[in-house]
C-alpha cells in the first residue's frame, strides 16, 4: 500500500519557503509553522480531486514452511472419514453376501449329498437298457433269438444275426442271471462278469459267442456255415430266457 501523505506535505513545505522568499522586504509577514504546514497537507490530502490510497497485488514464492504449519483443511478431514465408513460398511455387506452365498451352496451340496446316498442302492438296482450301441431291453428282442438270427443268415445278413444273438446273450446276462453288467462294459468286462454267475457250459458258449461277434464286427471276417449254426442252435439251451429252477 502507497500514500500519497508524505509527498503532500513535502510540496506543501516548498510552497512555505516560496513564499517567504519572494517577499523579503515584508518583515512584519507572518512566518509559517509546523502546524500550518500539516493542515495544508490535511487540506491537500482530503482533496477529492486527488487520488487516494492504492492497493496492489505482486506475485512470490509460497513458503514450504507456510504450508507445514497450516492446519489440514477440517473439511478434508470429514471427506476422507465418511469415505472410510463407507469403505467399511460395502466390505460388511460384501461379506455378508459371500458368506449366504457360501452357506446356500454347501447345503445343495449336503441334499445332493444325502440323496445320492438314499437313492444309490435304487440306481444300482436299474439294469442298464444299452450296452453300449446294443439295445438289450427285453421288449426289442425277439421271443425266439436263435430262429430270428437264422432267419437272418438265410438272407446273407450274418453281421445282424451275430449282433442279434451278442444283444441277447447280454439280455440274458443282465435280466434273467443278474450280472451286474453296466452301460460302458466292454465284451471282456462282461465275460469276466459272466464267469462268476454261469455254469462252465454256458461259459463256454458265450465265449465262443463273443469270439464270433469280434470277428464279424471288429475283423469283419465271415464265420463257417457251422459254426453261425451251431451258435443259433445252441442259444436258447445255453442261455435260456428263466434261470434254472425259475418259470420261464
Amino acid at each position: 500500500m502507497r500514500s500519497l501523505e508524505a509527498p503532500v506535505l513535502a510540496l506543501a513545505v516548498l510552497l512555505g519557503c516560496a513564499a517567504a522568499h519572494a517577499q523579503p522586504v515584508a518583515a512584519s509577514a507572518p512566518s509559517v509553522g509546523a502546524s500550518a504546514v500539516r493542515a495544508a497537507a490535511s487540506a491537500v490530502a482530503a482533496d477529492p480531486l486527488l487520488p487516494g490510497n492504492e492497493k496492489t497485488k505482486t506475485l512470490r514464492f509460497k513458503d514450504r514452511e507456510d504450508d507445514k504449519k497450516k492446519p489440514p483443511d477440517k473439511d478434508d478431514v470429514n471427506w476422507w472419514v465418511d469415505m472410510m465408513r463407507n469403505v467399511s460398511a460395502g466390505l460388511r455387506v460384501a461379506m455378508w453376501i459371500v458368506g449366504a452365498g457360501l452357506l446356500i451352496w454347501v447345503l445343495l451340496r449336503l441334499r445332493d449329498w444325502l440323496g445320492g446316498q438314499s437313492g444309490a442302492g435304487t440306481l444300482a438296482a436299474l439294469p442298464p437298457t444299452h450296452v453300449g450301441t446294443l439295445d438289450i431291453r427285453p421288449e426289442s428282442l425277439p421271443a425266439d433269438i436263435g430262429a430270428a438270427a437264422r432267419a437272418l443268415l438265410g438272407r446273407g445278413e450274418q453281421r445282424a444275426a451275430l449282433s442279434l444273438l451278442y444283444r441277447g446273450a447280454l439280455s440274458r446276462l443282465v435280466h434273467t442271471h443278474g450280472v451286474p453288467i453296466r452301460a460302458a462294459s466292454t465284451e471282456r468286462e462282461c465275460l469276466a462278469l459272466a464267469a462268476t454267475r454261469l455254469a462252465p457250459a454256458p461259459q463256454a458258449f458265450l465265449t465262443q459267442l463273443v469270439a464270433g461277434w469280434q470277428t464279424v464286427a471288429y475283423a469283419r471276417r465271415q464265420l463257417t456255415p457251422d459254426g453261425l449254426e451251431a451258435l443259433c442252435a445252441g442259444f436258447d439251451a445255453q442261455l435260456p430266457a428263466a434261470a434254472p429252477g425259475r418259470p420261464a
